[in-house]
């Protein structure tokens, strides 16, 4: 679109008077209308809300950045690759941990909390 690429000096100073935008220019706004120059069709002012003066915040960069299809992709993979290794370590602990029978399955705070006793045991055990 036209209307982003112009540099902010072609907006009209605040000094001149905004007309209320009538329906058929708000809906016919594109790049063939004539604006910028000078076409009594649709006024520059309407053009001022659309171009940014202001550089973006850091935030807003990357608000954009994470809007890209190559930037979640690229998150997507990394959480993957992520809850893998986490789940690896999970299963190596859960393999030094002592059950009755030892092919139970558990979940991860029930893994933690065994490994939490069994190492207060085991302290126990050196302390004796």
């Amino acid at each position: 679109m036209m209307l982003n690429s112009e540099p902010p000096s072609l907006s009209i100073p605040s000094s001149h008077p905004d007309p209320a935008p009538s329906p058929a220019a708000a809906a016919g706004s594109g790049a063939g209308s004539g604006a910028g120059t000078g076409s009594s069709a649709e006024p520059l002012s309407r053009v001022e809300p659309l171009t940014r003066v202001e550089p973006l915040t850091r935030e807003e960069r990357r608000r954009r950045r994470r809007a890209t299809a190559k930037y979640r992709t690229a998150h997507a993979t990394r959480e993957r690759i992520r809850v893998e290794a986490f789940n690896v370590a999970f299963a190596e602990l859960r393999r030094l941990l002592p059950t009755l029978p030892p092919d139970k399955k558990l979940s991860k705070i029930e893994i933690l909390r065994l490994a939490i006793c069994y190492i207060s045991y085991l302290n126990h055990v050196l302390d004796v």
